[in-house]
C-alpha cells in the first residue's frame, strides 16, 4: 500500500521540504505527503508546503493531549504514516497506538548518547562538542510514548573536526539527516525494513 505521510514539524521544515520535493520528483517510490502538521501557527514549514499545494494543520496543545481528534482529521487526509520532522511535542500515547511502527523520527546525535527531554537542535551540538566527541550523526527511530526511545531504524555518523563549533556540527549533522530521511522512508515503503547502520 502507497504510505501517505503526514510530516509532523515545529521550525522551518528543512527536512520536511527534501522529503516533499524527493518524493515528488520520484512517484514511482510510491510515497505522498499528504499533510504538514505543526504546533506553531507561524512555522516556517507550514509556508513551504503551502506553496507546494499540500494541506496543513496546525495543532492546538490542549486538544492534542485530551483529546483523540486528530485521528479523524489525519484519517480525513487518508494519513497511515507519520514523520516527525523536528516536532518538539511528545507524542500522546493515543497516537502511538493508532501508528504502530508507523511513526519515525530523525534525532540529530547518535542514540542512545544526547537523547531525552530538551535534547533537541543546537542543545544537542552544543553537549557533543562540550564533550569534545570525535563524531557525531543522526538517528532514525521509530516513536514511542519516551522521547528518543523507540527502536532505532538506521544511524549515520559523520568525523568531527576539532576545531568545528556546535554550529558547524549542526551543518554536518544536517546534511546527513537530508541525504538519508527520504531514503530511510523510501525503503520501508519498499518493504525493505532492517535495522542498519553506517556508524
Amino acid at each position: 500500500m502507497p504510505l501517505r505521510l503526514a510530516i509532523f514539524v515545529s521550525g522551518t521544515g528543512s527536512n520536511a521540504r527534501m522529503i516533499i520535493d524527493r518524493f515528488r520528483e520520484r512517484p514511482e517510490a510510491g510515497v505522498e505527503v499528504a499533510l504538514v502538521v505543526s504546533n506553531k501557527p507561524g512555522a516556517g514549514a507550514l509556508a513551504m508546503a503551502t506553496e507546494r499545494g499540500i494541506p496543513t494543520l496546525v495543532l492546538q496543545r490542549k486538544s492534542f493531549y485530551e483529546t483523540e481528534d486528530l485521528l479523524a482529521q489525519l484519517e480525513h487526509f487518508g494519513v497511515n504514516f507519520i514523520v516527525l520532522a523536528g516536532f518538539l511535542w511528545l507524542i500522546p500515547s493515543y497516537l502511538v497506538r493508532a501508528f504502530p511502527r508507523r511513526m519515525l523520527n530523525v534525532h540529530p546525535a547518535l542514540l542512545p548518547a544526547y537523547g531525552g527531554k530538551g535534547m533537541y537542535g543546537i542543545h544537542v551540538h552544543r553537549a557533543v562538542k562540550a564533550a569534545g566527541d570525535p563524531e557525531s550523526g543522526m538517528t532514525i527511530h521509530y516513536v514511542n510514548e519516551h522521547y528518543d526511545e523507540g527502536d532505532i531504524v538506521y544511524q549515520a555518523a559523520v568525523r568531527l573536526d576539532p576545531d568545528d563549533s556546535p554550529e558547524d556540527i549542526a551543518a554536518r549533522v544536517l546534511r546527513l539527516e537530508h541525504a538519508n530521511y527520504w531514503r530511510v522512508i523510501a525503503r520501508i515503503a519498499e518493504g525493505e525494513l532492517g535495522v542498519e547502520s553506517d556508524v
